[in-house]
C-alpha cells in the first residue's frame, strides 16, 4: 500500500470544468494514488463538453443551486457505489457580467446566488451525503488564502469564501457528535485557472503575488491537488476544521526587498 493509502477508496469530486481546474488536478492526483474517483458536474451541457476529458468515468449531473438535485445526487451515488470515503468540493460562481463594482454596490441577488453555490452548497451536500460517507471519511473544500481574500478585485466573493471557511469549521464540529468525518479546506494563493481568468484585473494580481512568494514562482495547481490528496487520506487524520494555506510564503512576505524597491522607487522598474 502507498503512503497515502488511498487504494480501494472512493471519492466524489465536484466541480470539474476543464483541464486547468483545481478539481481536475485533484481528481487526477487521487486516481494516481489509487482511489476510485466519481465526478459531479453542474449541468448536462457541462457533462457533454467534458465528455472527452471524463471518458470512461462515472459522471453525475448536479446543479447545487437546486437542493433536490443535491439529494438526488447522494441517492444516486449510494445506489451505484455504496459508501464513499471522501468528497472534494471545488465549486464556486460569481456573476461579473456587469463588470467590477465596489463591494457596497453588490446586488442582493448576485450575493445570494454566489453564497448558495460557493458556500452553502457545502452544507447541503454534507447533510445529504451524511448517510453515504464512511465513518472516517474526509471532506475537502477549495477556498482561497487569507491574503488573497482581501484582494479588492475579488469583489463580493471574498466574504463568501470566508463564509465557506467558517462552514468547514462548523461542519467539523457538527459531524463530530456522532461520526469521525473530517472537514478541512485548502486555501491557495493565486492560481492560473480558467475560472480565475474571468476575475477583473486578475492577471495583475497574479503577477504581483508571484513577486511576493519566497521562490518568485507562483503556486502551481498541482501543488494544491497534492494537498487535497493528503487531506482526503487518513495520513491527515489529526487535521479537522483546518484551513491549509498554500501560497509559497506570499502571506508573510509583505516586505520583500525587491517589491519594496519597485514600489518606492518606480524608476527602477526596468532594472529587475
Amino acid at each position: 500500500m502507498s503512503f497515502l493509502g488511498l487504494e480501494n477508496k472512493t471519492v466524489l469530486v465536484m466541480g470539474v470544468a476543464n483541464r486547468k481546474s483545481v478539481a481536475w488536478f485533484a481528481a487526477k492526483t487521487l486516481e494516481e494514488a489509487g482511489a476510485t474517483v466519481i465526478y459531479s458536474v453542474r449541468s448536462q451541457a457541462r457533462k457533454e463538453t467534458s465528455a472527452k476529458l471524463l471518458s470512461g468515468k462515472s459522471v453525475y449531473v448536479c446543479d447545487v443551486e437546486n437542493p433536490e438535485e443535491v439529494k438526488a445526487l447522494a441517492a444516486d451515488v449510494a445506489r451505484d457505489h455504496g459508501k464513499i470515503d471522501g468528497i472534494v468540493h471545488s465549486i464556486a460562481f460569481a456573476n461579473y457580467s456587469d463588470g467590477f463594482k465596489p463591494f457596497h454596490e453588490t446586488k442582493r441577488e448576485d450575493y445570494l446566488q454566489a453564497t448558495a453555490i460557493s458556500s452553502f452548497s457545502l452544507v447541503e451536500i454534507s447533510n445529504a451525503f451524511k448517510p453515504v460517507l464512511t465513518d472516517d471519511a474526509s471532506v475537502v473544500a477549495i477556498s482561497i488564502s487569507s491574503l488573497t481574500i482581501t484582494a479588492e478585485n475579488y469583489g463580493y466573493m471574498s466574504p463568501i469564501k470566508a463564509s465557506l471557511d467558517s462552514s468547514v469549521r462548523y461542519l467539523a464540529k457538527s459531524f463530530s457528535k456522532d461520526t469521525r468525518v473530517r472537514f478541512n479546506s485548502v486555501n491557495p494563493g493565486t492560481l492560473k485557472t480558467s475560472a480565475s481568468a474571468g476575475i477583473p484585473g486578475y492577471l495583475e494580481s497574479y503577477l504581483y503575488s508571484e513577486k511576493l512568494t519566497f521562490r518568485k514562482v507562483a503556486l502551481h495547481t498541482q501543488e494544491v491537488a497534492n494537498a487535497v490528496a493528503f487531506l482526503i487520506s487518513n495520513r491527515s487524520s489529526g487535521m479537522n476544521g483546518t484551513s491549509l494555506v498554500m501560497d509559497a510564503g506570499m502571506g508573510i512576505n509583505y516586505f520583500d526587498e525587491e517589491v519594496v524597491r519597485l514600489t518606492m522607487r518606480p524608476e527602477d522598474k526596468g532594472k529587475v
